[in-house]
């Protein structure tokens, strides 16, 4: 189970403060099990900071505290905060993060099961796609991803397995393996009569939010290894 420790302090000197944060990462390198780190200031009273750090598990945290390098560093910040500062260790119970939920969302339910309409509450507007794999990559609007995820569908019976979703910022990566079942002409390429053949392909797809909504998407696919399969035809 994930495990978070919030550290809440008060102080006059966070430049100093950050520079030892910066130390403690530099000389805990190839040691730490922190994961994540987030620093926020408090909008409403002046010098108080709130640390946020993530860790694998609470063993992982514990761990991390042992360390010498950590020992030190702590007992340095310490003295810089204006009194003792306040822990809180938490068990991570729900951990949902929201953009991940929406590019799912899009791969299984637009993709996948062809809910086109939901492409009005997925994406904005102004939506603007880069797909690699076309001859004119860039279009923009709602209607012209339409378009292209009606002609994937009537090509392949498709659907997707996820093999990782990093986010940075607005920035969403999905790796997915994509599996099919060839029924429809794609780049000249027709079914195979009577058997079905069933193709393979792996890519990435990064999306940018804004808003809750996907703004803008590239795609990057092993489109050469899939017509290299339906030129092959199924297995004899």
């Amino acid at each position: 189970m994930t495990f978070v420790q919030i550290i809440d302090c008060r102080t006059s000197r966070y430049e100093d403060m950050n520079r030892l944060m910066d130390d403690w990462v530099a000389a805990t390198e190839g040691k730490r099990t922190a994961t994540h780190a987030i620093v926020g200031k408090d909008r409403a009273q002046d010098g108080h900071y709130v640390e946020i750090v993530e860790f694998p598990s609470h063993e992982a945290a514990m761990r991390n505290s042992k360390l010498p390098e950590t020992d030190r560093i702590f007992a340095e910040m310490a003295a810089l905060c204006d009194g003792v500062p306040a822990f809180t260790d938490l068990d991570v119970v729900r951990d949902e993060q929201l953009n991940k939920a929406t590019a799912r969302r899009f791969f299984d339910e637009v993709a996948r099961d062809g809910d086109l309409g939901l492409i009005d509450e997925l994406f904005t507007s102004d939506y603007r796609d880069h797909d690699f794999g076309k001859e004119e990559p860039d279009s923009d609007g709602r209607d012209a991803l339409r378009s292209d995820v009606k002609r994937w569908r009537k090509a392949f019976d498709l659907g997707f397995t996820f093999q990782s979703q990093i986010a940075e910022g607005d920035e969403l990566a999905t790796r997915w393996t994509w599996r099919a079942v060839h029924q429809g002409d794609f780049m000249g390429h027709h079914p195979a009569e009577p058997d079905q053949q069933e193709v393979v392909m792996k890519g990435t797809t990064i999306h940018r939010f804004k808003d809750g909504k996907i703004a803008e998407g590239w795609w990057f696919y092993d489109l050469t290894g899939l017509l290299r399969q339906l030129e092959e035809g199924p297995p004899a």
